[in-house]
């Protein structure tokens, strides 16, 4: 890994963004990931191009190819751990057979089902702490780290800054009485492994690990410059990007982070017969980066129509002639056209 590139994909413009999401959960249908759909939302208010959004399993190569692909083509690149993976299914059942009311949903014969590892029942046995509403849970699977610090032939380093706010912030459940964080035992080792990231010994660490909330202990870890590696619990998520924003704002296109907007039509008209004119008002507003959209209600009297683009005033300056052009309404929300047509059709 060249420590230039990676210092320069750290301080480019933002542009373009990916979204690389991990878990056997999500593939399985177990779990519904709704990071993607947070982080699209998050792009697309920030005025950052989303290229691209992936969903991969517990998978080391798989996930190192994405990873470097997507560094490479992509100026900012979000992934969140997998919520489960085979290995932690392994410590939810061990934890169940230590603390029976710790977990919910996982039977004993998961235990006998799963490959056993040492570090694994460390990580069981750390899991049966609570889990306070601002202190992140153990997310941070092993195989993320290591399998993007592999990418990018990096090494895991136990980060002393993550590891002294660990200590600061997190408390050890109350079975785990004799628990010291100066004496060796297993729930220590969970612990130290949650705080070992994928560092670049040649580039300067702070930038590595970006502390964007102070009431959590987690970083996001910044691997190449621009894969920035989150907890996969939504809430989580959702709190580190927001936090992160700041440090964004003044690489991206509009500093201001107004980002693109978008402005909404109901129309009555088929979209078969709007076709011909949209066609036609698409052309002639590409060159201005804006985008036109029909989207069929399947179901409902009336259709949609969108205009997206970063020209807010150009927009807007549209908006009469698209009414008129599919004989519809600047709405709000789709429905709310709907709901007029029906309060028109009791009168």
């Amino acid at each position: 890994m060249s420590t230039s590139a990676a210092e320069d994909r750290s301080k480019r413009m933002i542009h373009t963004a990916g979204c690389i999401i991990i878990g056997d959960e999500v593939l399985g249908g177990k779990t519904v990931d709704t990071n993607s759909a947070h982080f699209a939302k998050y792009c697309f208010l920030l005025g950052m191009n989303l290229k691209r959004i992936e969903v991969i399993g517990d998978d080391e190569a798989e996930i190192g190819e994405a990873a470097r692909r997507m560094s490479e083509n992509y100026d900012f690149v979000v992934t969140r751990q997998d919520y489960f993976s085979t290995r932690s299914r392994a410590c939810v059942a061990f934890a169940t057979i230590l603390h029976p009311t710790a977990f919910n949903g996982e039977s004993l014969l998961t235990c006998f089902l799963q490959r056993w590892h040492r570090s694994d029942v460390s990580m069981a046995i750390a899991n049966l702490q609570p889990r306070p509403a601002l202190i992140a849970p153990n997310s941070h699977d092993d195989i993320t780290y290591e399998s993007i610090a592999k990418a990018f032939k990096l090494s895991l380093k136990l980060h002393d800054d993550a590891l002294k706010r660990m200590k600061a912030l997190s408390k050890p459940h109350p079975s785990q009485k004799n628990f010291s964080w100066d004496a060796p035992s297993p729930a220590l080792d969970a612990k130290l492994r949650m705080v070992k990231l994928p560092i670049d010994e040649s580039r300067d660490e702070s930038s590595q690990a970006l502390f964007v909330d102070e009431s959590l202990w987690v970083p996001i870890s910044v691997v190449n410059g621009n894969i920035h590696i989150l907890p996969g619990i939504p809430r989580l998520f959702t709190q580190l990007l927001d936090g992160l924003k700041p440090l964004l704002m003044p690489r991206l296109e509009n500093p201001e982070g107004k980002g693109v907007y978008r402005i909404l039509f109901s129309t009555p008209m088929a979209e078969s017969e709007v076709a011909g004119y949209l066609s036609k008002l698409a052309a002639e507003v590409e060159p201005k980066g804006v985008k036109v959209g029909s989207y069929p209600r399947w179901g409902r009297k009336r259709n949609s129509v969108t205009l997206v683009g970063k020209d807010k005033d150009y927009m807007e300056s549209l908006v009469p002639q698209i009414e008129k052009g599919v004989d519809g309404v600047r709405v709000e929300r789709e429905e709310d056209a709907d709901e007029s047509e029906d309060d028109a059709n009791i009168g």
